[in-house]
């Protein structure tokens, strides 16, 4: 039986009934969208023109390079860093450390690569078994979280997450019930978020840009340009995920399947149809790009920045609003022209990624449809929670910011 905690979250994704058909419609989404890429129409909407059978699927030589995959990251992970960060405080008050050599670990990866392809490493066949990879990391998915979910029943009442210990356990499954599980300082949550899925998203669409000059004589413009804005682009270790969410299947799913395999879309679809693309309208997209990149990175500076000083130069003339817990809320800069800035420059940077890949097609936009979806949901979450923790101060700024993401828009 499950400890008491006291009052629980609000169920999400539409309850335990949600939580079941998110736990087949992800896998499924994901599949139809890696079919759909290589088929000849590309449709976003209606079913694949054939399904693929278990032969096609399961291959013993992606379920060993998936898990010498994870076995390199793993190891990677481990290695000295240095610097090492503290995380938010937790509910026993304590701070986890995490150590900060995400980039090192890129670097070394790429240098490995590198190395490899030198060598001979057919990096240009990686395509030709995104399915059979997606499939085993989907079966990886389902096996770990149902360890984690075990894990968390031995867990302290300190350790859960507020929002996946519903007692369902379908529900608390895919939500997670243990915020952060470790094994010594082994940290599953923090490896996941930021190792295997997003370097194996940059390894997947250089495989991509590989079998495009394999193919064609040389990567298009087009795929240089999707290949560039996602490298640009990097997750923070301050994001929801990290500091709210349990760590069960949504997130275990999404680490290791949905960010490589579902991510890389445009790049899959640009391989199988290519779009030419001239030197204006990419300079158009650039800025796009650009801009968004500008918004995102901005926002989040001066927020991480005013968090940890809020006498520096940068923030110090910036006007705020005092709340009851004795901290403060942005109200001029870039948060106080919309209240989620860098979600704002998020959309943009999505919008600017599927652009390269023309406008005759409506599958590369999933991503910016899905992110939009996945934002505004989050959002939501942070509206909640915000109005929890500084209660009329948070209305105040409201009040005084009205528009959520985009100025006069939403």
């Amino acid at each position: 039986m499950a400890p008491t905690q006291g009052p629980r979250a609000p169920l999400e994704f539409g309850g335990p009934l949600g939580a079941a058909a998110l736990l087949l419609l992800l896998p499924a989404t994901m599949f139809h969208l890696l079919l759909a890429a290589r088929s000849g129409p590309a449709r976003l909407l209606g079913p694949p023109a054939s399904l693929p059978g278990l032969e096609v699927l399961w291959s013993p030589r992606a379920l060993l390079l998936w898990l010498a995959w994870l076995g390199l990251q793993a190891a990677l992970y481990l290695l000295p860093a240095r610097k090492v960060a503290e995380g938010q405080e937790l509910k026993d008050k304590s701070r986890l450390r995490y150590p900060i050599n995400g980039f090192q670990a890129l670097v070394l990866t790429a240098l490995l690569v590198g190395l490899g392809m030198s060598a001979g490493l057919p990096l240009g066949a990686l395509p030709e078994m995104l399915l059979p990879l997606a499939f085993v990391a989907t079966l990886t998915a389902f096996i770990f979280s149902l360890f984690l979910y075990m894990k968390a029943q031995v867990a302290p009442v300190s350790a859960l997450a507020p929002g996946g210990n519903s007692g369902n356990p379908i529900y608390d499954f895919f939500l997670g019930r243990e915020l952060n599980p470790r094994i010594c300082f082994f940290d599953f949550k923090y490896f996941c978020e930021l190792r295997p899925g997003l370097i194996g998203w940059v390894l997947i669409n250089l495989a991509l840009l590989m079998k495009e000059a394999e193919l064609r004589g040389s990567p298009s413009l087009a795929m240089w340009l999707v290949n560039g804005f996602q490298l640009l682009y990097e997750a923070v270790l301050t994001t929801m995920d990290i500091t709210h969410d349990g760590f069960g299947f949504m997130l275990a799913f999404g680490d290791m399947a949905w960010v490589p395999f579902t991510y890389s879309l445009q790049a899959q679809f640009l391989l199988h149809h290519p779009q030419p693309l001239g030197l204006p309208m990419a300079s158009v997209i650039c800025l796009i790009n650009a801009t968004g990149y500008y918004i995102f990175r901005g926002a989040n500076s001066q927020k991480n920045t005013f968090r940890k000083n809020p006498s520096d130069p940068r923030v110090a003339g910036l006007e705020t609003i005092s709340t009851a817990t004795g901290r403060k809320l942005l109200v001029s800069g870039w948060w106080g022209m919309v209240r989620h800035p860098n979600y704002l420059g998020d959309l943009i940077m999505a919008l600017a990624w599927s652009l390269p890949c023309g406008v005759s097609h409506l599958l590369p936009y999933f991503y910016l449809l899905y992110f939009t979806a996945l934002l505004v949901h989050r959002e939501a979450r942070d509206e909640r929670q915000c109005l929890q923790k500084y209660g009329l101060a948070w209305q105040e700024y409201c009040r005084r910011v009205p528009y959520r993401i985009m100025p006069y828009i939403y």
